[in-house]
């Protein structure tokens, strides 16, 4: 069966349908409009007010990194932190056992728990900001627990391959947890920082 249209003699239906082609456009660009505004970059604040957070020093293979925690998925983690506890921050981890190859939107930071030192990160944006082509890099991170083996001589680890080295000679054990940290790197030092970022050393 064919669709018919009654349309006046002399006026084509595309004409009627122009005013509501010509909304449906005007909806459509305002959504974009609204999505990218949701997206953009906020504008500067009035005056000269400026926000502090404390950055913690981590290590990436064997260079300092700087970053700050914000939000954690585990309570008591996020307390400790001084961190926004995120539980939803857990829904990032794959579901079931690690699979060779299988994307995921967390990389791992490893926390040694019997050793005093800083957090070792598998990954890290380079260069900084929006040039970065670093696409193993993520703010999410997976805590993995490093303890050192009895009898062992601890030391500082400063890269993810040092900590794996460890595990094959049998000086430390992983444990892998589903604690989630939202620890954007924000400074690499020498190599460069995010716009606006600067470190401020503490007076003694």
């Amino acid at each position: 069966m064919a669709l018919q249209t009654n349309t006046p003699v002399g006026k084509p239906a595309t004409a009627r349908l122009r005013p509501r082609l010509h909304k449906a456009q005007l909806a459509l660009a305002s959504l974009s409009m609204l999505l990218l505004g949701a997206c953009s970059t906020a504008p500067p604040l009035v005056g000269s007010s400026q926000a502090s957070i404390p950055v913690l020093r981590g290590w990436f293979e064997g260079e300092e990194v700087f970053y700050i925690t914000t939000d954690v998925s585990h309570a008591d983690v996020a307390q400790a932190k001084g961190a926004n506890f995120a539980p939803r921050l857990a829904d990032a981890l794959p579901v079931g056992p690690p699979v060779p190859g299988r994307r995921s939107s967390v990389d791992k930071v490893y926390a040694v728990t019997n050793f005093k030192q800083e957090s070792i990160f598998a990954s890290a944006p380079y260069p900084m900001g929006s040039a970065s082509r670093d696409t193993a890099y993520s703010p999410l991170w997976q805590m993995v627990k490093v303890t050192w083996a009895a009898g062992k001589h601890p030391q500082t680890l400063r890269s993810e391959e040092a900590v794996l080295a460890a595990v094959d000679s049998g000086a430390v054990t992983l444990e892998a947890t589903r604690v989630v940290l939202n620890c954007p790197i924000v400074h690499r030092g020498p190599k460069g920082a995010l716009p606006g970022v600067s470190l401020i050393q503490p007076a003694r």
